[in-house]
């Protein structure tokens, strides 16, 4: 790898330490466990999943260093002229599945990526972002969401959270459904402007900004009573994870096709789900409202 990768993957590596060790606080108890693999293509990297804890039914959070002689078709769709390129890919990926209802899903992810091909000068790019998944959205708790993602990207410059925040729409959109997968958060790709030390910077801002927004709702939230009703409709809730990630998630499809892990790609999906036909909840009920937050808003406090 070049001493840009090797930096980038300094920062993951850290990043994820971290992080673990963060939501093992949150937690109160549970730890993760690490599963280190290797690939055989090139590159390997450590799963860790925290498993029946007292706040998180499940979080998963991984680091990776994958390379290989063949971009798959996931990473040159947007980038066609890299077709036939070798890689190096690095990054770090968490979901997080609270127990409580009131707790929301989360998702986090920061990576960077080279592509080198004959006859042209290697590239490179930072990707990235953090997005929220509420079932039973508080205002308070998505204006400070968005409130820490567009502090954090303040200093990056002023249209930074406009932008990234406007992709994150975007992108974490069920087009067969009609509607976002949360509340939205932050989403970025392509990111080499300004140079290496910029970029390397705002993804270190991304992904430990991701804590400062995060755990306060967690502990605002997981001591929140609830019973059997929110329960089954956050389980109803969590098939839209699934329906996304396996549908329409970059990271899902670029892992499976460059003959990634498939135990460490898929520990996204939620331990407990369930799907039930032409489900309408109750007009004017809490879960009804959901709806409401399902399409883009301005979240600026």
């Amino acid at each position: 790898m070049s001493q840009q990768a090797d930096r980038a993957e300094n920062l993951l590596r850290e990043l994820q330490d971290r992080i673990c060790g963060a939501i093992e606080r949150a937690d109160g108890g549970a730890r993760f466990e690490e599963d280190a693999w290797q690939r055989a293509a090139g590159g390997g990297g450590r799963t860790r999943v925290l498993r029946d804890g007292a706040v998180f039914e499940q979080a998963g959070v991984n680091f990776s260093r994958v390379s290989g002689d063949q971009l798959p078709p996931s990473a040159t769709a947007h980038r066609p002229e890299l077709a036939g390129g070798s890689f190096v890919a690095t990054g770090v990926s968490l979901v997080l599945h609270p127990k409580n209802p009131h707790v929301p899903t989360t998702h986090a992810n920061v990576r960077y990526f080279e592509a080198s091909k004959e006859g042209m000068a290697p590239v490179w790019w930072f990707g990235g972002g953090f997005d929220l998944t509420p079932f039973y959205p508080v205002d308070d708790d998505v204006r400070h969401w968005h409130g820490v993602a567009r502090d954090l990207c303040t200093p990056f410059g002023e249209q930074v959270y406009p932008q990234y925040k406007r992709w994150c729409d975007d992108y974490f959109y069920l087009k067969h459904r009609g509607e976002t997968r949360g509340v939205g958060g932050l989403f970025y790709d392509d990111l080499n402007e300004g140079g290496f030390e910029r970029c390397l910077d705002f993804t270190r801002a991304v992904g430990q900004g991701f804590l400062d927004a995060y755990l306060p709702i967690v502990e605002r939230r997981k001591d929140d009573a609830y019973g059997e009703r929110e329960r089954e409709f956050q389980l109803y809730r969590r098939g839209r994870y699934v329906e996304f990630n396996l549908v329409y998630d970059r990271g899902t499809l670029f892992g499976l096709q460059s003959g990634g892990r498939t135990e460490s790609i898929l520990m996204s999906l939620p331990p407990r789900v369930r799907f039930e036909y032409a489900y309408t909840p109750e007009p004017g009920s809490a879960e009804a409202r959901l709806a409401d937050y399902l399409k883009p808003r301005d979240w600026q406090p």
